[in-house]
């Protein structure tokens, strides 16, 4: 018993580690298509270069629901939720007057 538990504790534990490796495949976009300025393109190799992992913001900040599941308006932004959590122009760029690096029409 007490093998299969370590066992099973180590596989958890390589599962955890090469999944939070790899949590940003590099190439992967995704689009947002409902933006009121058009739509909102997320790069993940973008936020991967600036050292970030999926985890890192993946639950703490985004739930895990479908894209589109969440509605992310401007005002939850500048108000320091969803992206605006580092996107508040010290730690990555403020989203105000740089509509055009996330809305992509």
């Amino acid at each position: 018993m007490k093998v299969f538990s370590a066992i099973l504790v180590l596989a958890i534990a390589v599962i955890f580690v090469v999944g939070t490796a790899l949590a940003v495949p590099p190439g992967k976009t995704l689009t947002f298509p409902n933006g009121k300025m058009g739509p909102v393109t997320f790069s993940g190799s973008v936020h991967a270069k600036a050292g970030l992992k999926c985890m890192d913001c993946h639950t703490k900040i985004f739930p895990m629901k479908p894209v589109g599941a969440v509605k992310i308006t401007m005002a939850d932004i500048y108000a320091g939720k969803y992206c605006g959590t580092c996107h508040n122009g010290s730690k990555a760029f403020s989203p105000k007057g740089n509509c055009t690096k996330c809305h992509k029409k």
